[in-house]
């Protein structure tokens, strides 16, 4: 099948490469010249514009778009919408809110052109071991792209699967994240917890070893965890900075919305915040409240 690729970092370069290892025919484009050159090189065909991109494609074209979510991806949708023709289909590989997803799919079903948003998971690993794809969107129209899902999958009949209507992909994808949260969270709670048993001089990669195989915690998280560790055991380095790419704040904000109790993934999301303040206010007031009440020392800093 041939199709088209909009955005080429990582992930969507990785993804392009799997297609083409899958016999897919590939067009490509990113305002970076550099991916684009690398992705020719290993036989794609590169466009400088997407209305070259689009004008390079017969009909009826398919479009998957691989780029952040938020305004640069609507003004791609606006400007690939005045370049698309009735039959086409578009497919939102990134990680957009899912309820702009519901509105694009909308937008784009009144000019007759199918709009699917695909929750895709995998990272930097899915070029060689495939992708999770959580597909929303008309029935007929994941049919048509059954050949792309299934090559880009762990398997044919593993990995994917059409979820549900519009926005259905996105959504479970951002649930995934939520946990995904509330799991790295209580791995590094527990981790931090034996790192500080210093009697004991555990060997945590050790132990993350022996947890990955036959215990009820092992998992590819887990995986990652020890290679983490043997890799550079002490963490050195490391800011203990975390960032979020939104999906947990999202996912926190529908269960409220939906009076849904998630403290797990919720807490998980505000140590993250935690994480960002190195002249904690709320920490300092802390403090100066305990010495106000209890005459208790206050460490200066």
């Amino acid at each position: 099948m041939r199709l088209a690729m909009i955005g080429l970092g990582r992930m969507g370069a990785n993804m392009a490469q799997r297609l083409m290892k899958g016999g897919h025919e590939l067009e490509v484009f990113d305002p970076d010249l550099a991916p684009r050159k690398a992705l020719v090189e290993k036989g794609a065909k590169a466009a400088d514009s997407l209305a070259m991109l689009v004008s390079a494609m017969p009909m009826p074209r398919v479009v998957w778009l691989m780029i952040p979510a938020g305004k640069i991806t609507d003004s791609t949708l606006v400007e690939l919408a005045t370049v698309l023709a009735p039959g086409d289909t578009v497919v939102d590989g990134g990680n957009s809110n899912y309820r702009d997803t519901q509105r694009r799919a909308a937008e784009f079903a009144a000019k007759g052109i199918a709009f699917l948003d695909c929750g895709t998971s995998g990272g930097v690993w899915g070029l060689e071991n495939g992708y999770s794809l959580m597909v929303g969107g008309d029935a007929e129209a994941v049919e048509r792209l059954r050949p792309i899902f299934e090559t880009l999958a762990p398997a044919k009949d593993k990995g994917w699967g059409h979820v549900g209507p519009s926005g259905a992909g996105h959504f479970t994808k951002m649930i995934h994240n939520g946990i995904e949260y509330g799991l790295m969270q209580a791995y590094a709670e527990g981790f931090s917890i034996m790192e500080h048993k210093k009697d004991l001089d555990l060997d945590l990669q050790q132990v993350a070893e022996i947890w990955q195989h036959g215990s009820v915690v092992r998992s590819w998280l887990l995986d990652l965890t020890a290679a983490s560790l043997k890799a550079n055991p002490s963490l050195s380095g490391i800011a203990p900075y975390v960032s979020d790419s939104g999906e947990g704040r999202w996912t926190v904000q529908e269960a409220i919305d939906l009076d849904v109790p998630a403290p797990v993934i919720t807490l998980s999301l505000l140590q993250r915040l935690r994480s960002r303040d190195e002249q904690s206010f709320s920490d300092r007031l802390l403090a100066a409240m305990r010495q106000q009440f209890g005459g208790h020392a206050v460490k200066k800093g």
